[in-house]
């Protein structure tokens, strides 16, 4: 692996430019003061509630709610990077929803012989359900989440690669909105310091891309936020924007369909629900037509929906676009679709259905990253430079018994940040998720939410796996 690239120093010496005044102020910071910030941080989003939980915790054997570990120092990305990135966006988030369109529709991309159409009709995450129904503006993913890494090259620059798309329930804005809201109140100095782009008008932008998205001839939707449960790992996110939105947040229970409709129980009555941002998958939002014994969702919601009646955001059959043996030929869409050039890379990817990809992969397995396709959270993978001989045969028998099951890729040296850990400031490994919303237009806040990997050498930075959050400053200078 190369040498990671460091966002905030040098490999010569010092700092890369649009660091140098915040360096020159984290230098004269007194580490007492440092440690009293971050246990202030701690207690605060301890007391808000901001926690995740974690299922099948190795001690206890049950979930536990966990805070998801705050850094000081933040993740700064100048704004002609940010333009750049921000274009490459709203590119590859638009080729999706039309590739979503089509493998609906026509499925032009598959009699191309682009994709492989067994690898899409015969995808657990394709929903035949969806065939021919229209949805508004042919937007399917309404709010995708980005992963996005940088690279170091031989020559000490970085280059960005997409490292995954999350077009079902992508999660974790609420961590982004609420790490600003951290750094201001605890350093309101650096703010006067730095034109750090804004990100607080998020809940008000997704809150007009789901009205923009609403069934045709409503004029005034109705928009709530359907969450599984208060034991839901990302229950916080999901009470923590309908309340930023000022909408209602519901559950399964609290909604039905009546005479073509659906409808919200209210202590004023049933109230007519037009836009349901879903954070529930698929499998579980209707037992009309997906799994009989969920009780999570809305019995006869599906019918609604392929009526025109409720936009659901996301629209059902998203996941066949995020699943990670697609995800190769996301590059193709975008020039099948577009006529353009990708402006960002993805990751070169073997994938492991394919004899030579395989075979390959079984010969580098200690090099590589090894992830299921279906699989999230950083569960389900091998990374390869990082486990015993044990663990690398362990996950080769599985390889071999299901190779469909599997991608893979090189180990990028992922880049770092400078964070604030126990034995003082040392590097740790970095990625970002920008958050895309799609409605009439396709709009995004500056950065993302910046997830680090706090243990050294570590490359997972999901918060199930132990990660931590930074504030991401895009600068408007």
């Amino acid at each position: 692996m190369q040498t990671p690239f460091d966002e905030m120093n040098l490999a010569t010496g010092g700092q890369r430019p649009h660091y140098d005044r915040y360096a020159g102020w984290l230098g004269a910071q007194p580490e007492q003061l440092m440690r009293e910030r971050r246990e202030q941080a701690e207690l605060i989003f301890r007391r808000v509630g901001i926690t995740f939980a974690v299922y099948g915790d190795k001690d206890s054997g049950e979930g536990t709610e966990r805070l998801i570990p705050f850094d000081l120092i933040p993740r700064v990305i100048p704004s002609d990077e940010w333009r750049s990135m921000q274009a490459g966006l709203a590119q590859r988030v638009t080729a999706l929803n039309r590739f979503l369109h089509d493998v609906y529709h026509e499925q032009e991309i598959l009699k191309a012989g682009i994709v492989p159409a067994d690898q899409i009709l015969n995808n657990s995450q394709y929903r035949a359900e969806m065939h021919g129904v229209d949805v508004p503006g042919g937007v399917y993913s309404h709010i995708a989440g980005v992963d996005i890494v940088r690279a170091g090259n031989p020559d000490g620059s970085g280059d960005y690669y997409v490292l995954e798309d999350n077009l079902r329930v992508p999660s974790g804005v609420s961590y982004m909105l609420e790490n600003r809201k951290m750094m201001m109140r605890l350093f309101p100095e650096l703010f006067a310091q730095h034109r750090v782009a804004p990100v607080a008008h998020y809940p008000d932008l997704l809150l007009d891309t789901l009205r923009s998205v609403a069934p045709q001839g409503v004029s005034d939707p109705t928009v709530v936020v359907m969450t599984p449960g208060m034991y839901n790992s990302a229950y916080f996110e999901h009470a923590f924007l309908a309340q930023q939105m000022g909408v209602e947040l519901v559950e399964g229970q609290d909604l039905f369909v009546d005479n073509g409709y659906v409808y919200m129980r209210t202590t004023r009555g049933p109230k007519r629900v037009d836009v349901i941002y879903r954070r529930i998958d698929d499998d579980f939002l209707d037992p009309k037509v997906f799994r009989a014994d969920s009780q999570l969702g809305c019995a006869g919601l599906v019918d609604v929906y392929k009526a025109g009646k409720v936009t659901l955001s996301n629209a059902i059959g998203t996941g066949i676009a995020d699943d990670k043996s697609i995800y190769p030929y996301v590059p193709k869409m975008i020039e099948f679709y577009l006529g353009e050039k990708p402006i960002l890379n993805n990751v070169p990817t073997y994938v492991c259905r394919d004899e030579k990809d395989l075979a390959y992969t079984l010969a580098h397995l200690s090099e590589l990253v090894v992830k299921e396709v279906h699989g999230a959270g950083g569960y389900g993978m091998l990374v390869g430079p990082a486990a015993s001989k044990t663990e690398i045969e362990a996950f080769r028998a599985q390889l071999i018994a299901n190779p469909r099951n599997y991608i893979a890729q090189p180990t990028l040296s992922l880049s770092t940040c400078p964070t604030y850990v126990e034995s003082g400031i040392a590097p740790r490994h970095i990625d970002l998720r920008p958050f895309v919303l799609s409605g009439k237009n396709v709009r995004m806040v500056p950065g993302g939410l910046t997830r680090v990997a706090l243990k050294e050498g570590s490359l997972v930075v999901n918060s199930s796996q132990g990660g931590g959050t930074k504030d991401t400053w895009v600068l408007e200078d």
